[in-house]
């Protein structure tokens, strides 16, 4: 296959009106080592690394270029079980009275904990990398997991959750109309709870927590970047499905460097791009995007925004861009391919979108508004995350070696 595509990208500037801002304490830096102290708890726990890409941001302009390399996490290949494991641990210490902070891995994984709190099916809608980490959790603390999968799911990634001993379906659905079949049953099961990071009303606390979980990774790049003699990034981008991560590494930032914050840019799959659409909106009312979301960036193709991440990201995000999948696929390439003397990043479709973005703005002039708008410059240090590793190989290999989504730029000079 060597199918291209010259979609364009569109972008925004934020112009939404200011809300009164009452969600950014959920990532308050207090909240967030909460979560950091739980999952250290896990044995399989591992700082993941912060790579430095040198020799890229020489090349793009930029004064440096750090990306967190998710595909170590607990050994599943994405950030997903980071949210999935705290919002369960927050919620058996809210069923038992108890602190989170009293429930570290040796005791909810204990015979005597799991008899005294009894047994608890924890249901999810997924492309994948979340239902794996909800059912890896669930795993093991032993509980028992139902996960649901949109139309078009990756089969592989459908065997690696029921690995885990979930219940696991694909069905004729997409992301969105999952949600609300997993939620349905989980309300019909006297045992069951919903664990999604997509809020509602009535149900803001799970996505809450699965926030929170997130911040851990943003709380190590940050103290990672500190030991690297980065003060703080001037400019974090990162990728949206529902927003609940972006809302996660934003709110963070937002909290911790309060008056001088970083600029903050999101990324999402041009074919589910709710968040941009209730930017370009501007009213401050999030729009929903329906049907089948076909994009490369499964793990992104999410057309309903989580309301709490949404006020967030409105009150603290410059820019937001709708991605074409060549976007995505030619930051796999890039990741893949480095740069003689940069470290190789293994990166998925959804991990990846950011680097091509990023890349993209630096190298073709017919961005240059977008990269002014963000004030990208030989000044910049910027961080990216790398979401996901190589979840889909068949998907994965026709990106790299097939050329999958290449692009031809109309004889465009690239900036060097």
């Amino acid at each position: 296959m060597n199918r291209t595509n010259n979609a364009e990208m569109e972008f925004t500037v934020n112009r939404v009106p200011a809300s009164d801002d009452r969600y950014l304490p959920i990532m308050a830096e207090e909240n967030v080592r909460s979560a950091l102290k739980f999952h250290r708890s896990f044995p399989q726990y591992e700082v993941t690394p912060l790579h430095q890409l040198k020799k890229m941001a020489a090349y793009l302009g930029l004064k440096g270029l750090y990306v967190k390399d998710e595909s170590y996490r607990f050994g599943l290949n994405a950030f997903k079980v980071l949210g999935g494991s705290y919002a369960m641990a927050s919620y058996i210490a809210t069923k038992t009275g108890k602190s989170v902070d009293e429930l570290p891995y040796d005791v909810l994984s204990s015979a005597e904990f799991r008899k005294q709190m009894g047994q608890t099916t924890f249901y999810t809608a997924t492309d994948g990398n979340h239902g794996r980490g909800v059912a890896w959790a669930a795993n093991q603390l032993g509980q028992k997991a139902v996960v649901r999968m949109p139309r078009g799911s990756s089969i592989t990634r459908k065997n690696n959750i029921a690995k885990e001993g979930a219940e696991v379906t694909i069905e004729d659905f997409n992301y969105d109309d999952c949600v609300r079949l997993a939620a349905s049953q989980a309300k019909e099961d006297p045992n069951g709870v919903i664990v999604q990071d997509t809020a509602w009303k009535g149900y803001t606390d799970i996505p809450s927590w699965i926030m929170q979980g997130y911040g851990t990774l943003a709380l190590e790049a940050d103290r990672q970047l500190l030991a690297d003699g980065v003060e703080r990034p001037t400019h974090v981008i990162v990728q949206a499905g529902v927003g609940s991560l972006a809302a996660s590494v934003v709110g963070y930032f937002a909290n911790k460097y309060k008056g001088c914050e970083p600029i903050m840019c999101v990324c999402e799959a041009g074919a589910a791009a709710c968040l941009y659409r209730s930017a370009v909106k501007g009213t401050g009312q999030t729009v929903k995007v329906k049907g089948k979301l076909d994009t490369i960036m499964a793990g992104l193709a999410c057309g309903e925004p989580n309301v709490i991440g949404w006020d967030i990201l409105r009150n603290h995000v410059r820019g937001f861009a709708a991605c074409p999948d060549w976007m995505s696929a030619k930051g796999t390439r890039m990741y893949g391919v480095p740069l003689a003397g940069d470290p190789t990043v293994i990166s998925g479709e959804s991990g990846s979108v950011t680097m091509g973005f990023l890349a993209s703005v630096m190298m073709y002039p017919r961005y240059k508004e977008i990269k002014e708008a963000l004030g990208l410059d030989e000044n910049s240090q910027v961080l990216l995350i790398s979401t996901e590793g190589n979840t889909d190989p068949m998907r994965f290999r026709e990106v790299v070696w097939d050329g999958l989504y290449g692009v031809r730029h109309r004889g465009e000079e690239v900036i060097k």
